[in-house]
């Protein structure tokens, strides 16, 4: 592989955000790495797929080599796609794990999370979202959980908010200095249900993905809460980050539109939420509709094979241009 294309990858890979601040995407979901100048440590923010270790060491090691390990790692939340490599990524660099407390049980095997909704509609990746790994993760030996005053112990210039919704200790990270917002998946900024979007990557303030929010209530005050914020940056779980005006003209139009733009028209957790506590889930509604979802199961498994030979297509023609 010659210069020009070792390059092009690094930049289609990982991109700098903010000062200070990378984005790492692998296939559909973000990570962040985060510098702290204070200290010139660094941490990384979610750790993706299962597929994801090897890319984020790769950037390290590019952006902080000698010191390419972190002083911690810190989640978002814990579904699969921004808990893959934790494990690995804990026990290779022997780190902390930092989360919110209502996200422990999901943290050290004792529940696993509300079940996913294949019926909220908007595309092939809620229809899929049946096959998506459910069992909870363990790194219980790991584990520190977060201040309750917002603090984040190695990230003195941040500051986290509690935004729950589409996991019950999902947080936001926001730096004040530059109003750089870290959301995760408290909206993104595609349409996440969506297979097309998601491999186009086109920009615009969406809601949380459909399929995993189990309290729309609390996912609806979770986005009012970061609209007031007013931030100049933002860097979400799902697509690219957006910024200025339209940004905030966007992410106040969803916070004040948020039934009709966000919440689906149907769906297991739309007239009743799961119930959580600290222990873990207590109570889930019963799903709607099992036999149009297992029939709609073949249509996914047919179209996910068009969406990956896509995505490989449009790979092949980022290499050759």
């Amino acid at each position: 592989m010659n210069r020009e294309k070792i390059s092009r990858q690094m930049y289609i890979d990982w991109y700098s955000v903010a000062p200070g601040v990378w984005r790492i995407k692998d296939l559909f979901v973000n990570m962040y790495l985060i510098h702290n100048p204070s200290d010139k440590t660094w941490v990384l923010l979610d750790a993706g797929l299962s597929t994801s270790a090897h890319k984020i060491k790769k950037v390290a090691n590019h952006l902080f080599w000698p010191d390419s390990t972190p002083s911690a790692i810190i989640l978002t939340h814990a579904h699969f796609d921004h808990t893959g490599s934790l494990r690995k990524l804990a026990d290779d660099w022997d780190v902390p794990v930092y989360a919110h407390s209502l996200e422990k049980p999901y943290l050290t095997g004792s529940s696993s999370y509300p079940p996913p909704d294949p019926s909220v509609g908007g595309g092939l990746m809620s229809l899929l979202s049946f096959m998506y790994p459910k069992k909870p993760t363990d790194i219980a030996d790991r584990l520190v959980i977060l201040p309750e005053d917002g603090s984040i112990p190695v990230l003195p210039e941040w500051r986290y908010y509690h935004t729950p919704g589409h996991a019950p200790g999902h947080i936001s990270l926001f730096r004040q200095s530059d109003r750089l917002l870290l959301a995760g998946d408290a909206f993104v900024t595609t349409c996440q249900e969506s297979a097309l979007s998601v491999l186009t990557q086109k920009r615009k303030v969406h809601g949380p993905p459909k399929y995993f929010t189990y309290n729309w209530g609390s996912a609806e005050r979770s986005v009012k809460t970061l609209a007031a914020l007013e931030p100049e940056i933002v860097a979400t779980g799902h697509g690219q980050p957006m910024a200025g005006e339209e940004l905030r003209e966007e992410l106040h139009h969803l916070a004040n539109n948020f039934r009709e733009m966000a919440v689906p028209s149907s769906g297991r957790y739309v007239d009743e939420p799961a119930l959580v506590n600290h222990e873990g889930v207590q109570y889930t509604p019963p799903a709607h509709n099992r036999n149009l979802l297992l029939a709609t199961a073949g249509i996914a498994t047919a179209a996910i094979v068009g969406f990956l030979v896509a995505r490989n297509r449009s790979r092949l023609n980022l290499w050759r241009g």
